[in-house]
């Protein structure tokens, strides 16, 4: 018999974070998909993601602005982005006064 679990996105949701929570919600091969919390955070001065896998990455609540090499994308609750591997890439900011909670797939 399979073991079947489930839960809630939102469950547990701080109110204030000194740094992003990132939860592993599933990982296999070549897959992870992760829920990760910000809270008025963005990446540090000069870092840049590269990352070996792609990345599809939903803003389910919040606001964020993120740059892609040479754009700045903003984003709003409900979209969405595929990030290919290798494209450097990091976060501007995110919503101050509320959780920023994305939804991250990790493939390929």
């Amino acid at each position: 018999m399979t073991d079947i679990s489930n839960s809630y996105i939102f469950a547990d949701l701080p109110s204030r974070l000194p740094n992003e929570v990132i939860s592993t919600l599933i990982e296999a091969t070549n897959l992870r998909i992760e829920r990760i919390v910000s809270h008025g955070h963005s990446s540090p001065a000069g870092f840049w993601y590269d990352q070996e896998q792609q990345e599809w990455v939903m803003l389910l609540t919040g606001q964020a602005k993120l740059r892609l090499e040479d754009q700045l994308i903003e984003m709003k609750a409900g979209d969405y982005l595929n990030i290919p591997a290798h494209m450097k890439h990091r976060v501007e900011w995110t919503t101050p006064d509320e959780p920023t909670v994305w939804l991250a797939v990790h493939y390929g």
